[in-house]
């Protein structure tokens, strides 16, 4: 079991300009602050056009229903990571350290006429008997609510 997401992110900006608004350390704690997460580790390592990207962070999990709660506790520790191996493609990975699930995907830039599209396309796997479909549809709302934050600060940061 499974499920998918797929989520477009609009920049009225050039994909050069987006690539280095994503390789910023700055920008990355930026959106983390946004989230009001309670602790966030950025390190983003550039070699040529390859670029990883690794942001661990602790959320809170106020607001997550009783059936997913008592599967994750209070706090929600999460690993993402990004491996470009082209300025306009990258990989994604996410984890929760020590929990049965993982989303796996890919991070595609698309310039047209001056504005670049973000759109990142991942599935979603929990493997918990009865209520992993749950709690995908739980983790994918919130994925999305991610990068809805994302994307409001791009828009602050590409506009300085």
């Amino acid at each position: 079991m499974s499920r998918r997401l797929t989520h477009r992110m609009t920049y009225d900006a050039p994909l050069a300009d987006v690539v280095e608004m994503l390789a910023d350390p700055r920008f990355r704690e930026a959106v983390c602050e946004y989230q009001r997460v309670l602790s966030a580790d950025v390190e983003i390592d550039r070699s040529g056009d390859a670029m990883t990207v690794l942001v661990e962070q602790v959320q809170p999990a106020a607001g997550i229903p009783s059936f997913a709660k008592k599967f994750v506790g209070d706090e929600i520790r999460i690993v993402q990571r990004e491996d470009w191996s082209a300025p306009d493609t990258g990989e994604l990975h996410v984890t929760i350290p020590g929990k049965p699930g993982h989303m796996d995907g890919t991070i595609t830039l698309v310039e047209a006429d001056g504005t670049t599209t973000e759109t990142v396309d991942v599935e979603i796997r929990v493997n918990l008997p009865l209520v992993g479909g749950r709690i995908e549809g739980l983790v994918s709302d919130l994925l999305r609510k991610a990068l809805v934050a994302e994307e409001r600060v791009g828009h602050d940061y590409l506009s300085t």
